[in-house]
């Protein structure tokens, strides 16, 4: 069995509430759950209005599999979230 983990750091200075953060990060999480099937959930930094982390993991038999389908993930996220993605820790165990 192998396990890939994912944390991405988010920053969007235009926030200027929780209410409008969790909004986003809802919607974003919601679409990865739906459409990759991974665990995915804000992990970190909850009571930030403006900096957040999504972290997320998959199960499968291959790490290759993993790898894939972890930048699968990443590449979908960069290119539907607004806020400004500055750091991605990557992990298969």
């Amino acid at each position: 069995m192998i396990i890939g983990t994912c944390k991405i750091y988010f920053r969007a200075n235009w926030v200027s509430s929780l209410k409008e953060k969790r909004m986003i990060l809802k919607s974003i999480i919601s679409k990865v759950r739906h459409r990759f099937n991974v665990s995915i959930a804000e992990i970190e930094m909850q009571d930030s209005h403006q900096n957040g982390v999504i972290g997320f993991a998959c199960v499968t038999q291959e790490t290759q599999h993993a790898d894939q389908m972890i930048q699968n993930i990443i590449n979908y996220i960069e290119n539907n979230i607004e806020a400004e993605i500055y750091d991605i820790e990557i992990e298969i165990i």
